[in-house]
């Protein structure tokens, strides 16, 4: 398949377990953020079929798939010598919330002059637990403005977002507070301080480059949605919604929310048809 020519995974920098989780969320969740199903179960050979059709390797998909398993995202099920997964309470919970954004018509507005901060040292002994807590603070949005203090735009529900992070141990040396700044602080410099403006305009610069005059060869649509969904979730962690009178007049978030919504209005029916043709074989 082919969205702007003939792209391989690597040119697209597919990453087999995000795949895995984009599909799992069209399976489970449909274009909308309510489940629409509980307990769906994906049999292997879907998501090889799935996967391979954005040029992953089974092998690729196999490895990724015990991966997810062992980091608690999905859970096996074996029937003979078949097997399906399912995702696990905890990663359905991540994924509803990551959707919310992802299919919000205004996913870079938020409550005016309202920040986020969050302070938390962990220590070298809790390694595992610093990892899993920077990706959960990139995906909601974070700039790190100090070591062990990030800020965010707009009112973050840090406890919901930490969730199961929150262990006896972390619990006490997490510190979270909404507010607005106040000299001698400038939202301008904070901005510039926790977040690259350049890489991030960059970032709408080649979504929209890739997205805003797709043409996709008929029977497509899934795989084109795959890497739509793929690339808009890339460039929602990338930029968190930054407070539109700090940046430039012609900041590109109102242009690439408009051309992910209207190229997902165009392939969403046929990709959902898709879906349910592979789920029932």
């Amino acid at each position: 398949m082919s969205a702007q020519g003939d792209e391989t995974a690597v040119e697209r920098q597919i990453v087999p377990q995000e795949a895995v989780l984009v599909f799992f969320g069209l399976c489970v969740f449909g274009q909308g953020a309510r489940p629409r199903e509980a307990g769906v179960r994906v049999p292997t050979r879907v998501l090889l079929t799935v996967l391979e059709r954005l040029g992953v390797s089974d092998a690729a998909t196999r490895a990724a798939l015990n991966r997810m398993v062992h980091r608690g995202l999905l859970a096996r099920h074996k029937d003979g010598r078949t097997s399906a997964f399912e995702l696990t309470p905890e990663a359905r919970t991540l994924l509803a919330q990551g959707r919310d954004r992802l299919f919000s018509p205004t996913p870079f507005d938020h409550e005016p002059d309202i920040w986020t901060v969050l302070s938390c040292p962990l220590p070298e002994t809790l390694r595992n637990v610093r990892y899993q807590l920077q990706t959960r603070l990139t995906w909601a949005g974070f700039g790190a403005v100090q070591p062990h203090v990030w800020v965010a735009p707009g009112r973050v529900d840090v406890e919901t977002m930490l969730g199961d992070l929150l262990t006896p141990e972390v619990r006490p040396l997490a510190q979270a507070f909404h507010g607005t700044p106040t000299a001698p602080s400038d939202p301008a410099e904070l901005i510039r301080r926790a977040w690259d403006l350049t890489a991030l305009r960059a970032a709408h610069t080649q979504f929209l480059d890739r997205w805003e005059h797709p043409e996709p060869n008929p029977g497509d649509s899934l795989p084109h949605l795959l890497l739509l969904i793929d690339d808009w979730g890339r460039l929602l962690r990338a930029d968190p919604g930054l407070p539109t009178p700090h940046l430039p007049d012609d900041w590109p978030a109102p242009h690439s929310t408009a051309t992910f919504t209207r190229t997902r209005t165009r392939l969403g029916p046929a990709a959902e048809k898709e879906t349910e043709a592979l789920l029932s074989l």
